[in-house]
């Protein structure tokens, strides 16, 4: 017989990405210089955010490399990972490390 995933948890879920991807830049941590860069440029959101690529980023006035790692950081921190890098599991109630995939 097969599992199933209780609809419970699959909706639970849904809604969690939901609300992660609609935070704004604000809201995930970043520094107020920055995301004034962002904002100026429309991105106001983390879904917004999702949609920029390091191009993007990199061509925004006053947006550089230390920049652009500050905006990744923020990023794991809730949940999404840029592609190369995946998580580790958390040691008990620690925050969960980045580990570059090989």
């Amino acid at each position: 017989m097969a599992t199933r995933v209780p609809l419970d948890r699959v909706q639970a879920e849904s809604d969690d990405m939901k609300r992660r991807l609609e935070m704004s830049t604000a809201e995930i941590g970043l520094a107020v210089r920055t995301t004034n860069c962002l904002e100026e440029r429309g991105v106001f959101t983390v879904h917004d955010l999702l949609h920029c690529t390091r191009e993007d980023l990199l061509s925004i006035s006053n947006f550089g490399e230390k920049t652009l790692e500050e905006v990744f950081k923020a990023l794991e921190n809730v949940g999404f990972y840029r592609p190369g890098y995946k998580p580790v599991p958390a040691v008990e109630g620690g925050p969960p490390m980045v580990r570059r995939a090989k």
